[in-house]
């Protein structure tokens, strides 16, 4: 089955960047959608952002849309997740994430996670 392998992520001072990597393995033959959540201590799993496999369609929570860009290597079954300007509240572990849901934000659509990365903003 699909295997979702996650690098990148570490601290850095606010308003830095920072680039987060998906790739994933076993065969992505029904993925339909990748996409990337955080979860912050005493917080909810909340969106960040998403991709078709196939097709240049992007969803991104309003929280980061204009700092984060999310992409796709189809070649390489990867995902990146480029972070700018990062603030104190992006502080979270990130996880990246595939599927075959309709609805990008929601994480029902996701089958399969990665072990997900810590990230730390510190401002």
């Amino acid at each position: 089955q699909v295997q979702l392998v996650q690098s990148g992520g570490g601290a850095v001072q606010a308003g830095g960047s920072l680039r987060l990597s998906c790739a994933a393995s076993g065969g992505t033959f029904n993925m339909y959608v990748m996409g990337w959540f955080r979860q912050a201590p005493g917080k909810e799993r909340e969106f960040v952002a998403a991709i078709r496999w196939s097709g240049s369609i992007t969803y991104y929570a309003d929280s980061v849309k204009g700092r984060f860009t999310i992409s796709r290597d189809n070649a390489k079954n990867a995902m990146y997740l480029q972070m700018s300007d990062l603030k104190s509240d992006d502080t979270a572990v990130y996880y990246c994430a595939a599927g075959r849901g309709v609805v990008p934000s929601y994480g029902t659509s996701y089958a399969y996670w990665g072990q997900g990365t810590q990230v730390t903003v510190s401002s």
